[in-house]
Protein backbone atom coordinates (compact mmCIF):
# COMPACT_ATOMS: atom_id res chain seq x y z
CA UNK A 1 0.00 0.00 0.00
CA UNK A 2 1.46 3.40 -0.71
CA UNK A 3 0.93 6.16 1.37
CA UNK A 4 1.21 10.02 0.48
CA UNK A 5 2.50 13.01 2.91
CA UNK A 6 0.40 15.19 2.30
CA UNK A 7 2.20 17.54 4.57
CA UNK A 8 5.37 17.67 2.24
CA UNK A 9 3.41 17.15 -1.03
CA UNK A 10 2.20 20.74 -0.04
CA UNK A 11 5.57 22.32 0.45
CA UNK A 12 6.72 20.78 -2.82
CA UNK A 13 4.28 22.47 -4.74
CA UNK A 14 4.80 25.39 -3.13
CA UNK A 15 8.47 25.82 -3.42
CA UNK A 16 7.65 24.63 -7.57
CA UNK A 17 5.14 27.64 -7.56
CA UNK A 18 7.46 30.00 -5.64
CA UNK A 19 10.19 28.80 -7.84
CA UNK A 20 7.96 29.94 -11.20
CA UNK A 21 7.12 32.88 -9.92
CA UNK A 22 9.98 34.17 -9.10
CA UNK A 23 11.63 33.44 -12.60
CA UNK A 24 8.82 35.02 -13.90
CA UNK A 25 9.69 38.13 -12.42
CA UNK A 26 13.16 38.26 -13.62
CA UNK A 27 12.17 38.16 -16.83
CA UNK A 28 12.95 41.26 -18.64
CA UNK A 29 10.25 43.81 -19.33
CA UNK A 30 9.77 45.20 -23.03
CA UNK A 31 9.61 49.05 -22.69
CA UNK A 32 6.43 48.83 -24.80
CA UNK A 33 4.63 46.13 -22.38
CA UNK A 34 5.72 48.87 -19.59
CA UNK A 35 4.10 51.36 -21.50
CA UNK A 36 0.95 49.47 -22.07
CA UNK A 37 0.51 48.73 -18.11
CA UNK A 38 1.30 52.26 -17.37
CA UNK A 39 -1.51 54.32 -19.42
CA UNK A 40 -0.31 58.57 -19.15
CA UNK A 41 -2.17 60.05 -16.52
CA UNK A 42 -2.57 64.10 -17.77
CA UNK A 43 -3.84 65.43 -14.62
CA UNK A 44 -0.43 67.04 -13.47
CA UNK A 45 0.06 68.57 -17.37
CA UNK A 46 -3.23 70.13 -17.07
CA UNK A 47 -2.77 72.03 -13.07
CA UNK A 48 0.92 73.12 -14.61
CA UNK A 49 -0.32 74.31 -18.45
CA UNK A 50 -4.03 74.84 -17.79
CA UNK A 51 -3.52 78.41 -16.07
CA UNK A 52 -1.59 79.49 -19.30
CA UNK A 53 -4.16 78.64 -21.63
CA UNK A 54 -6.53 81.36 -22.38
CA UNK A 55 -9.77 81.90 -24.60
CA UNK A 56 -10.03 84.74 -27.32
CA UNK A 57 -12.94 86.18 -28.85
CA UNK A 58 -13.15 88.75 -31.64
CA UNK A 59 -15.55 91.48 -32.34
CA UNK A 60 -15.87 94.08 -35.29
CA UNK A 61 -18.06 97.04 -35.64
CA UNK A 62 -20.43 97.39 -38.86
CA UNK A 63 -23.03 99.50 -39.49
CA UNK A 64 -26.55 98.14 -38.23
CA UNK A 65 -27.68 97.72 -42.16
CA UNK A 66 -24.39 95.60 -42.66
CA UNK A 67 -24.58 93.49 -39.69
CA UNK A 68 -26.41 90.29 -41.31
CA UNK A 69 -24.74 88.22 -38.90
CA UNK A 70 -25.03 89.69 -35.67
CA UNK A 71 -27.72 86.61 -34.24
CA UNK A 72 -24.97 83.95 -36.08
CA UNK A 73 -23.28 82.04 -33.06
CA UNK A 74 -19.71 82.47 -32.65
CA UNK A 75 -18.60 79.19 -33.11
CA UNK A 76 -20.29 78.74 -35.92
CA UNK A 77 -18.51 82.20 -37.43
CA UNK A 78 -15.30 80.17 -36.31
CA UNK A 79 -16.54 77.69 -38.48
CA UNK A 80 -17.65 79.30 -41.45
CA UNK A 81 -13.85 81.35 -41.78
CA UNK A 82 -11.94 78.22 -40.88
CA UNK A 83 -12.86 76.08 -43.83
CA UNK A 84 -13.42 79.56 -46.36
CA UNK A 85 -16.85 79.06 -46.51
CA UNK A 86 -19.03 81.89 -47.69
CA UNK A 87 -21.04 83.27 -44.20
CA UNK A 88 -24.91 83.34 -43.92
CA UNK A 89 -27.09 85.91 -43.79
CA UNK A 90 -28.68 86.15 -40.41
CA UNK A 91 -31.56 88.85 -40.43
CA UNK A 92 -30.30 91.27 -37.08
CA UNK A 93 -33.34 92.19 -35.25
CA UNK A 94 -33.48 95.50 -33.22
CA UNK A 95 -31.98 95.72 -29.85
CA UNK A 96 -34.00 94.78 -27.16
CA UNK A 97 -36.20 96.64 -25.36
CA UNK A 98 -35.92 99.19 -27.81
CA UNK A 99 -38.51 100.31 -31.23
CA UNK A 100 -37.57 99.07 -34.44
CA UNK A 101 -35.59 102.12 -36.00
CA UNK A 102 -35.01 103.99 -32.43
CA UNK A 103 -32.11 104.07 -30.50
CA UNK A 104 -29.88 102.33 -33.04
CA UNK A 105 -26.15 103.53 -33.04
CA UNK A 106 -24.08 103.80 -35.97
CA UNK A 107 -22.45 101.00 -35.60
CA UNK A 108 -22.12 98.26 -33.41
CA UNK A 109 -19.80 95.33 -32.18
CA UNK A 110 -20.54 92.04 -33.08
CA UNK A 111 -19.06 88.64 -32.49
CA UNK A 112 -17.10 87.59 -35.56
CA UNK A 113 -15.32 84.23 -33.95
CA UNK A 114 -14.33 82.46 -30.94
CA UNK A 115 -10.58 80.58 -30.57
CA UNK A 116 -7.43 79.77 -27.80
CA UNK A 117 -4.00 80.88 -27.47
CA UNK A 118 -1.60 80.87 -24.65
CA UNK A 119 0.51 82.79 -22.41
CA UNK A 120 4.19 83.22 -24.10
CA UNK A 121 5.40 85.31 -21.68
CA UNK A 122 4.57 86.77 -18.44
CA UNK A 123 4.39 90.45 -18.99
CA UNK A 124 1.09 89.58 -21.43
CA UNK A 125 2.66 88.68 -24.63
CA UNK A 126 0.00 85.77 -25.97
CA UNK A 127 0.13 83.79 -29.08
CA UNK A 128 -2.35 82.36 -31.33
CA UNK A 129 -3.59 81.79 -34.69
CA UNK A 130 -3.48 84.51 -37.58
CA UNK A 131 -6.69 83.40 -38.39
CA UNK A 132 -8.48 83.70 -34.91
CA UNK A 133 -7.68 87.68 -35.23
CA UNK A 134 -7.74 88.41 -38.74
CA UNK A 135 -10.12 91.19 -39.58
CA UNK A 136 -10.97 91.71 -35.55
CA UNK A 137 -11.38 95.40 -34.40
CA UNK A 138 -11.60 94.41 -30.98
CA UNK A 139 -9.35 90.89 -29.16
CA UNK A 140 -11.15 90.02 -25.62
CA UNK A 141 -8.80 87.51 -23.92
CA UNK A 142 -10.17 85.80 -21.08
CA UNK A 143 -7.88 84.52 -18.87
CA UNK A 144 -8.56 81.02 -16.27
CA UNK A 145 -9.71 83.45 -13.22
CA UNK A 146 -12.15 84.85 -15.73
CA UNK A 147 -10.36 88.44 -15.75
CA UNK A 148 -10.78 90.09 -18.84
CA UNK A 149 -8.61 91.68 -20.62
CA UNK A 150 -8.81 93.80 -24.66
CA UNK A 151 -5.68 92.61 -26.71
CA UNK A 152 -3.44 94.62 -29.15
CA UNK A 153 -2.78 93.24 -31.66
CA UNK A 154 1.10 93.13 -32.51
CA UNK A 155 1.22 91.20 -35.47
CA UNK A 156 -0.14 88.51 -37.56
CA UNK A 157 1.76 86.34 -40.11
CA UNK A 158 -1.00 84.79 -42.49
CA UNK A 159 1.50 82.21 -44.22
CA UNK A 160 1.99 80.52 -41.15
CA UNK A 161 -1.15 81.34 -39.15
CA UNK A 162 1.10 82.45 -36.46
CA UNK A 163 -0.14 85.80 -34.61
CA UNK A 164 0.93 87.92 -30.95
CA UNK A 165 -1.17 89.56 -29.28
CA UNK A 166 -0.57 91.83 -25.64
CA UNK A 167 -2.51 92.38 -22.60
CA UNK A 168 -1.66 94.95 -19.96
CA UNK A 169 -0.79 92.16 -17.51
CA UNK A 170 2.05 91.15 -15.71
CA UNK A 171 3.10 88.39 -13.07
CA UNK A 172 1.14 85.47 -15.81
CA UNK A 173 2.18 82.22 -15.90
CA UNK A 174 4.05 81.81 -19.46
CA UNK A 175 4.34 78.23 -21.03
CA UNK A 176 7.65 76.43 -21.44
CA UNK A 177 8.04 75.90 -25.37
CA UNK A 178 9.12 72.71 -25.56
CA UNK A 179 12.04 71.11 -28.31
CA UNK A 180 10.57 69.94 -31.70
CA UNK A 181 13.35 67.59 -32.55
CA UNK A 182 12.90 65.53 -29.71
CA UNK A 183 9.05 64.88 -30.36
CA UNK A 184 8.57 61.31 -31.53
CA UNK A 185 5.54 59.83 -33.94
CA UNK A 186 3.21 57.65 -31.46
CA UNK A 187 4.45 59.90 -28.91
CA UNK A 188 1.39 61.03 -26.45
CA UNK A 189 0.19 64.93 -26.58
CA UNK A 190 -2.50 66.85 -25.18
CA UNK A 191 -4.55 69.85 -26.29
CA UNK A 192 -6.33 72.36 -24.24
CA UNK A 193 -7.94 75.21 -26.27
CA UNK A 194 -11.75 76.06 -25.84
CA UNK A 195 -13.55 74.20 -28.87
CA UNK A 196 -17.36 75.51 -29.25
CA UNK A 197 -16.43 78.07 -26.63
CA UNK A 198 -15.88 75.33 -24.00
CA UNK A 199 -13.12 77.08 -22.29
CA UNK A 200 -10.30 74.92 -20.70
CA UNK A 201 -11.53 71.77 -22.21
CA UNK A 202 -8.58 69.21 -22.39
CA UNK A 203 -8.28 66.20 -25.30
CA UNK A 204 -5.55 64.30 -25.58
CA UNK A 205 -3.67 61.22 -28.32
CA UNK A 206 -0.51 60.86 -30.28
CA UNK A 207 1.63 62.38 -32.68
CA UNK A 208 0.54 60.64 -35.74
CA UNK A 209 3.17 62.39 -38.36
CA UNK A 210 5.77 64.74 -38.40
CA UNK A 211 7.03 67.17 -41.23
CA UNK A 212 3.38 67.02 -42.88
CA UNK A 213 3.25 69.40 -45.75
CA UNK A 214 0.01 71.13 -45.81
CA UNK A 215 1.77 74.63 -46.68
CA UNK A 216 4.31 76.63 -47.97
CA UNK A 217 6.15 77.53 -45.30
CA UNK A 218 5.32 75.12 -42.49
CA UNK A 219 6.15 71.51 -41.77
CA UNK A 220 2.77 70.27 -39.73
CA UNK A 221 2.69 68.14 -36.74
CA UNK A 222 0.20 65.74 -37.49
CA UNK A 223 -2.15 64.20 -34.36
CA UNK A 224 -5.30 62.58 -33.77
CA UNK A 225 -5.72 65.27 -30.79
CA UNK A 226 -9.59 65.91 -30.79
CA UNK A 227 -9.44 69.64 -32.03
CA UNK A 228 -12.53 71.14 -33.24
CA UNK A 229 -13.99 74.90 -34.27
CA UNK A 230 -13.00 77.40 -31.36
CA UNK A 231 -9.51 75.04 -30.02
CA UNK A 232 -7.83 77.38 -33.17
CA UNK A 233 -4.71 78.98 -31.47
CA UNK A 234 -4.63 76.64 -28.27
CA UNK A 235 -1.32 74.50 -27.37
CA UNK A 236 -0.03 71.36 -27.96
CA UNK A 237 1.58 69.91 -24.76
CA UNK A 238 4.19 67.41 -24.82
CA UNK A 239 4.41 64.96 -21.70
CA UNK A 240 6.70 67.08 -19.50
CA UNK A 241 4.59 69.94 -19.77
CA UNK A 242 5.75 71.55 -23.05
CA UNK A 243 4.19 73.41 -25.11
CA UNK A 244 5.13 71.81 -29.01
CA UNK A 245 2.85 73.31 -30.98
CA UNK A 246 -0.23 75.63 -32.05
CA UNK A 247 -2.95 73.84 -33.16
CA UNK A 248 -4.11 75.23 -36.34
CA UNK A 249 -5.86 73.26 -38.72
CA UNK A 250 -7.97 69.62 -38.81
CA UNK A 251 -8.90 67.63 -41.54
CA UNK A 252 -12.74 67.41 -41.85
CA UNK A 253 -15.84 66.49 -43.86
CA UNK A 254 -17.89 67.56 -41.42
CA UNK A 255 -16.57 70.05 -39.38
CA UNK A 256 -16.24 68.47 -36.53
CA UNK A 257 -12.95 66.15 -35.39
CA UNK A 258 -12.11 63.22 -37.51
CA UNK A 259 -8.97 62.32 -35.81
CA UNK A 260 -6.65 63.93 -38.24
CA UNK A 261 -5.87 67.64 -36.74
CA UNK A 262 -2.39 69.79 -37.51
CA UNK A 263 -0.51 71.89 -35.15
CA UNK A 264 2.20 74.36 -36.42
CA UNK A 265 5.58 73.10 -34.97
CA UNK A 266 6.73 75.77 -32.10
CA UNK A 267 10.05 76.66 -33.12
CA UNK A 268 8.76 77.80 -36.35
CA UNK A 269 5.94 79.57 -34.75
CA UNK A 270 8.84 81.13 -32.18
CA UNK A 271 11.27 82.22 -35.09
CA UNK A 272 8.04 84.02 -36.35
CA UNK A 273 6.66 85.75 -33.15
CA UNK A 274 10.15 87.23 -32.77
CA UNK A 275 9.89 89.00 -35.76
CA UNK A 276 6.44 89.88 -34.96
CA UNK A 277 7.15 91.27 -31.76
CA UNK A 278 10.05 93.21 -32.94
CA UNK A 279 9.01 94.69 -36.33
CA UNK A 280 5.06 93.93 -36.40
CA UNK A 281 5.76 91.82 -39.60
CA UNK A 282 7.72 88.79 -41.06
CA UNK A 283 10.10 89.59 -43.78
CA UNK A 284 11.17 86.23 -46.25
CA UNK A 285 13.64 85.37 -48.69
CA UNK A 286 11.98 84.94 -51.95
CA UNK A 287 14.31 83.53 -55.79
CA UNK A 288 11.59 83.81 -58.16
CA UNK A 289 11.19 80.35 -59.25
CA UNK A 290 8.18 78.18 -59.59
CA UNK A 291 8.84 74.34 -58.80
CA UNK A 292 6.96 71.42 -58.40
CA UNK A 293 8.23 67.79 -57.11
CA UNK A 294 10.65 65.45 -59.23
CA UNK A 295 8.80 61.75 -60.19
CA UNK A 296 10.90 58.83 -60.22
CA UNK A 297 10.46 58.41 -64.17
CA UNK A 298 12.23 62.21 -64.44
CA UNK A 299 14.93 61.24 -62.01
CA UNK A 300 15.88 58.48 -63.82
CA UNK A 301 15.54 59.37 -66.86
CA UNK A 302 17.67 62.56 -66.95
CA UNK A 303 20.33 60.70 -64.87
CA UNK A 304 19.47 62.14 -61.32
CA UNK A 305 18.68 58.38 -59.74
CA UNK A 306 16.93 59.09 -56.87
CA UNK A 307 13.99 61.70 -57.19
CA UNK A 308 14.91 64.98 -55.01
CA UNK A 309 15.44 68.51 -55.14
CA UNK A 310 12.75 70.85 -57.16
CA UNK A 311 12.31 71.21 -60.18
CA UNK A 312 12.48 74.48 -61.86
CA UNK A 313 9.10 75.17 -64.29
CA UNK A 314 9.30 79.00 -64.51
CA UNK A 315 11.88 81.61 -64.03
CA UNK A 316 10.55 85.05 -63.02
CA UNK A 317 12.22 87.76 -65.46
CA UNK A 318 14.92 89.36 -64.11
CA UNK A 319 14.82 88.12 -60.81
CA UNK A 320 17.14 86.98 -58.35
CA UNK A 321 17.17 82.92 -59.89
CA UNK A 322 16.98 84.52 -63.17
CA UNK A 323 20.31 86.86 -62.66
CA UNK A 324 22.07 83.88 -61.17
CA UNK A 325 21.59 81.88 -64.47
CA UNK A 326 18.52 79.23 -63.17
CA UNK A 327 16.83 78.22 -66.15
CA UNK A 328 13.59 76.46 -66.48
CA UNK A 329 13.86 73.05 -66.15
CA UNK A 330 16.67 72.57 -64.02
CA UNK A 331 16.55 70.74 -60.78
CA UNK A 332 17.36 72.61 -57.62
CA UNK A 333 19.17 70.03 -55.55
CA UNK A 334 21.13 72.52 -53.07
CA UNK A 335 20.21 75.52 -51.19
CA UNK A 336 22.54 77.15 -49.29
CA UNK A 337 25.01 74.20 -49.06
CA UNK A 338 22.21 72.09 -47.83
CA UNK A 339 20.53 69.24 -49.73
CA UNK A 340 16.91 69.82 -51.25
CA UNK A 341 14.84 66.32 -50.40
CA UNK A 342 11.63 67.61 -51.56
CA UNK A 343 10.56 70.58 -53.35
CA UNK A 344 8.46 71.77 -50.10
CA UNK A 345 11.91 72.34 -48.37
CA UNK A 346 13.07 75.02 -51.20
CA UNK A 347 10.23 77.74 -50.44
CA UNK A 348 11.33 76.70 -46.47
CA UNK A 349 14.99 77.06 -46.96
CA UNK A 350 14.90 80.30 -49.06
CA UNK A 351 12.27 81.83 -47.26
CA UNK A 352 14.19 81.83 -43.62
CA UNK A 353 16.90 83.77 -45.77
CA UNK A 354 17.37 86.81 -44.74
CA UNK A 355 16.77 89.29 -47.48
CA UNK A 356 20.03 90.74 -49.29
CA UNK A 357 22.32 87.87 -48.43
CA UNK A 358 24.13 85.91 -51.23
CA UNK A 359 23.29 81.84 -51.27
CA UNK A 360 24.84 79.10 -52.86
CA UNK A 361 22.69 76.89 -55.29
CA UNK A 362 23.02 73.74 -57.18
CA UNK A 363 21.42 72.63 -59.84
CA UNK A 364 21.42 69.41 -62.22
CA UNK A 365 20.69 70.30 -65.72
CA UNK A 366 20.88 68.03 -68.45
CA UNK A 367 23.10 65.48 -66.82
CA UNK A 368 25.14 67.67 -64.78
CA UNK A 369 25.25 69.74 -61.52
CA UNK A 370 25.94 73.32 -61.93
CA UNK A 371 26.96 75.64 -58.93
CA UNK A 372 25.13 79.26 -58.90
CA UNK A 373 25.00 82.09 -56.63
CA UNK A 374 21.70 83.83 -55.69
CA UNK A 375 21.05 86.67 -54.31
CA UNK A 376 17.64 86.28 -52.56
CA UNK A 377 15.20 89.03 -52.33
CA UNK A 378 12.26 89.86 -49.98
CA UNK A 379 9.24 88.44 -50.83
CA UNK A 380 6.05 89.96 -52.12
CA UNK A 381 2.62 89.88 -52.87
CA UNK A 382 1.43 86.94 -55.64
CA UNK A 383 0.79 88.16 -58.53
CA UNK A 384 -1.29 86.20 -61.64
CA UNK A 385 0.43 84.40 -64.36
CA UNK A 386 0.24 85.80 -67.25
CA UNK A 387 -0.78 83.50 -70.06
CA UNK A 388 1.39 82.80 -72.90
CA UNK A 389 1.04 84.22 -76.11
CA UNK A 390 -0.58 82.40 -79.08
CA UNK A 391 1.63 81.41 -81.71
CA UNK A 392 0.62 80.20 -85.17
CA UNK A 393 4.14 79.39 -87.03
CA UNK A 394 4.14 77.86 -90.11
CA UNK A 395 4.24 74.03 -90.03
CA UNK A 396 6.66 71.68 -91.63
CA UNK A 397 7.14 68.35 -92.00
CA UNK A 398 8.64 65.98 -89.51
CA UNK A 399 9.03 62.49 -90.12
CA UNK A 400 10.98 61.27 -86.89
CA UNK A 401 8.40 63.16 -84.75
CA UNK A 402 5.79 61.47 -86.64
CA UNK A 403 6.76 58.41 -85.43
CA UNK A 404 6.46 59.32 -81.51
CA UNK A 405 3.45 61.01 -82.21
CA UNK A 406 4.32 64.83 -83.01
CA UNK A 407 3.77 67.22 -85.20
CA UNK A 408 6.32 70.23 -84.88
CA UNK A 409 7.28 73.16 -86.24
CA UNK A 410 9.82 75.82 -86.06
CA UNK A 411 9.54 78.77 -83.44
CA UNK A 412 9.78 82.35 -85.33
CA UNK A 413 12.36 84.43 -83.95
CA UNK A 414 9.31 87.27 -82.60
CA UNK A 415 7.86 83.76 -81.03
CA UNK A 416 11.12 82.92 -79.16
CA UNK A 417 11.63 86.52 -77.83
CA UNK A 418 7.41 86.84 -76.84
CA UNK A 419 8.22 83.48 -74.64
CA UNK A 420 11.67 84.07 -73.92
CA UNK A 421 13.70 81.49 -74.94
CA UNK A 422 16.78 81.08 -76.84
CA UNK A 423 15.57 77.85 -78.83
CA UNK A 424 12.70 75.16 -79.06
CA UNK A 425 9.90 73.57 -81.12
CA UNK A 426 6.90 74.30 -81.22
CA UNK A 427 4.12 70.97 -80.86
CA UNK A 428 1.29 71.82 -83.26
CA UNK A 429 -0.29 68.43 -82.50
CA UNK A 430 0.10 64.91 -80.86
CA UNK A 431 -1.19 61.52 -81.10
CA UNK A 432 0.58 58.14 -79.67
CA UNK A 433 3.32 57.90 -77.37
CA UNK A 434 3.49 61.82 -77.61
CA UNK A 435 -0.22 61.62 -76.50
CA UNK A 436 -0.23 59.20 -73.78
CA UNK A 437 3.04 60.89 -72.18
CA UNK A 438 0.33 64.13 -71.74
CA UNK A 439 2.33 66.84 -74.50
CA UNK A 440 -0.48 68.49 -76.27
CA UNK A 441 -0.76 71.35 -79.06
CA UNK A 442 1.14 74.45 -78.24
CA UNK A 443 3.86 72.93 -75.74
CA UNK A 444 7.25 73.99 -76.70
CA UNK A 445 10.04 71.20 -76.65
CA UNK A 446 13.12 72.82 -75.48
CA UNK A 447 15.01 69.66 -74.63
CA UNK A 448 15.34 65.88 -75.40
CA UNK A 449 17.25 63.37 -73.33
CA UNK A 450 19.27 65.94 -71.68
CA UNK A 451 19.90 67.71 -75.14
CA UNK A 452 18.72 71.26 -76.25
CA UNK A 453 16.58 71.53 -79.07
CA UNK A 454 16.88 74.57 -81.10
CA UNK A 455 14.94 73.81 -83.97
CA UNK A 456 13.07 71.12 -85.68
CA UNK A 457 15.84 69.75 -87.59
CA UNK A 458 18.07 69.15 -84.31
CA UNK A 459 15.19 67.45 -82.72
CA UNK A 460 15.22 64.92 -85.90
CA UNK A 461 18.90 65.06 -85.35
CA UNK A 462 18.72 63.93 -81.37
CA UNK A 463 15.82 61.29 -82.03
CA UNK A 464 17.92 59.76 -84.43
CA UNK A 465 20.57 58.59 -82.48
CA UNK A 466 17.85 57.60 -79.79
CA UNK A 467 17.81 53.83 -78.14
CA UNK A 468 13.95 52.88 -78.99
CA UNK A 469 14.05 50.43 -76.11
CA UNK A 470 14.35 52.82 -73.52
CA UNK A 471 12.08 55.99 -72.02
CA UNK A 472 13.02 59.09 -73.19
CA UNK A 473 12.99 62.44 -70.67
CA UNK A 474 11.31 65.26 -73.31
CA UNK A 475 11.37 68.85 -71.26
CA UNK A 476 8.64 71.42 -72.46
CA UNK A 477 7.13 74.44 -71.58
CA UNK A 478 3.77 75.40 -71.16
CA UNK A 479 2.55 78.82 -71.41
CA UNK A 480 4.58 79.89 -68.47
CA UNK A 481 6.10 77.43 -66.92
CA UNK A 482 8.68 73.99 -68.01
CA UNK A 483 8.40 70.61 -67.05
CA UNK A 484 9.38 67.29 -67.84
CA UNK A 485 7.64 63.81 -69.03
CA UNK A 486 8.79 60.99 -70.12
CA UNK A 487 7.67 59.12 -73.32
CA UNK A 488 7.93 55.18 -74.19
CA UNK A 489 8.41 53.88 -77.48
CA UNK A 490 7.24 50.67 -76.83
CA UNK A 491 3.47 51.46 -75.71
Amino acid sequence: MIQFNLKSLHAGVLSVAMAVTASTLLLPVSPAAAQVRALPDFTDLVELVGPSVVNIRTLEKVSPRQNSTGQLDPNMLEFFRRFGLPIPNVPNGPRPGLPPGHGQPNQQEQPRGVGSGFILTSDGMVMTNAHVVDGADEVIVTLTDKREFKAKIIGADKRSDVAVVKIDATGLPAVKVGDVSRLKVGEWVMAIGSPFGLENTVTAGIVSAKQRDTGDYLPFIQTDVAINPGNSGGPLINMRGEVVGINSQIYSRSGGSMGISFAIPMDEAVRVSEQLRATGRVTRGRIGVQIEPVSKDVAESIGLGQPYGALVRGVETDGPADKAGVEAGDIIIKFDGKKVEKSSDLPRMVGGTKPGSKSALTVFRRGASKDLMVTVAEIEAEKAVAQAPAIKPKTTPSKMAQAMGFELSDLTDAAKKELRIKGGVLVDATSGAAARAGMRQGDVIMAVANVAVTSVAGFEKVVAELDKTKPVNILFRRGEWAQYTVIRFNQ
